[in-house]
């Protein structure tokens, strides 16, 4: 019986090249010289943005940002955290959200139900899986996941046959 996941899911290899791009890119920008700024991972899922100010640390977003999309990354998959203050510098916690969370995956099974196509979705870990007998009916449903644009960026992977 054919079948796919659908997953949300960041290449944690391109953001690694992407941070490293960024904290070259603030290392040779004028408005930073002699500025303490930088991106590092802390973490398997966390990025940590420091510089001496807050409007600084929004500056490093737009950077980040336009590093990674040039990367092909998502940037919806990038929760930001406020801009803490501590002594004479600011932090900011950058979460990168890996999986389908339980309200999002319930809201897509409830969908593909609710299409009346002869599929079965199933909710599995931080996936959901969608088997049916025709490949035409797998496909309307990754139109329909597609039309509903969720918060998250979805990917369709592990198409079987």
């Amino acid at each position: 019986m054919p079948s796919f996941d659908i997953v949300s899911e960041v290449d944690m290899h391109e953001v690694a090249n992407a941070l490293d791009q960024a904290n070259r890119e603030v290392g040779n920008r004028f408005d930073f010289k002699g500025v303490d700024a930088s991106f590092e991972m802390a973490g398997a899922n966390v990025i940590q943005v420091k510089a001496e100010a807050e409007f600084q640390i929004h500056q490093m977003l737009d950077i980040l940002r336009g590093k990674l999309v040039k990367r092909g990354v998502d940037t919806r998959s990038f929760e930001e955290g406020g801009v803490e203050m501590t002594g004479k510098t600011a932090s900011m916690a950058l979460a990168v959200r890996q999986g389908i969370e339980a309200d999002l995956a319930r809201e897509l099974v409830k969908m593909v139900k609710t299409a009346k196509l002869k599929v079965q979705a199933s909710i599995q870990g931080g996936q959901v899986r969608v088997a049916g007998k025709k490949r035409d009916d797998l496909q309307s449903v990754i139109a329909l996941a597609k039309e509903a644009k969720p918060e998250l960026p979805l990917q369709y992977v592990n198409f079987r046959d």
